[in-house]
């Protein structure tokens, strides 16, 4: 989240943030967004706890708000562990992006690093996709590669991973936004 709002503050993307919103009162990102003047809003999970539809029409709710349409917005997932009800998806489609610690459609889910070194992969890396109704099974947007090394952990692994996270999701931010994105089913192309 912070590569991409510093990215729109250097104007490599041409948009405007309209809110971050958080699940937990202490998520770090509201303090980043906060510094960068971008609107916040909690909306605590544990209110909605087995009712996750309505806790995402609550979110739809505060998107509006902020005119963050499903005609005219943006989604970017940062940090948001959360599965997001079909509902959300099918009033979001094609508008809401995710980032995945691994090369979909390998080690999908939680701990892709740590899935990634206990398969013994060679190459692992990150992914931003389209968020779908599946677990890290939307169309690829971007993709970055990494090697592993034998004597990388989970730690070094996430670490360096992390390290080009902070340039592909901005870099898909900025082609969403220049409208340099066709969706076609599972297929993305990239327009000139």
């Amino acid at each position: 989240m912070e590569a991409i709002l510093k990215a729109i503050k250097k104007q490599k993307i041409p948009i405007k943030p309209a809110i971050v919103i958080s699940n937990k009162l202490n998520a770090k990102g509201l303090t980043i967004a906060k510094k960068l003047d971008v609107p916040i809003e909690v909306i605590e999970s544990t209110v909605y706890k087995g009712k996750r539809e309505q806790y995402d029409k609550k979110i739809i709710s505060i998107l509006k708000k902020y005119k963050v349409t499903p005609t005219n917005g943006l989604v970017c997932l940062a940090g948001f562990m959360r599965v997001i009800s079909p509902y959300f998806i099918r009033q979001y489609k094609n508008r809401i992006l995710n980032i995945h610690p691994a090369l979909l459609p390998a080690f999908p889910g939680l701990n892709a690093q740590k899935q990634a070194i206990e398969f013994g992969a060679k190459f692992s890396g990150c992914t931003v996709h389209f968020v779908d109704e599946g677990i890290d099974t939307g169309p690829i947007i971007l993709q970055e590669i990494i090697e592993i090394k034998n004597t990388d952990t989970e730690k070094t692994l996430t670490k360096k991973i992390l390290a080009k996270e902070h340039k592909i999701y901005p870099k898909a931010v900025s082609l969403f936004a220049r409208k340099k994105i066709s969706v076609k089913g599972r297929h993305v192309k990239i327009l000139n």
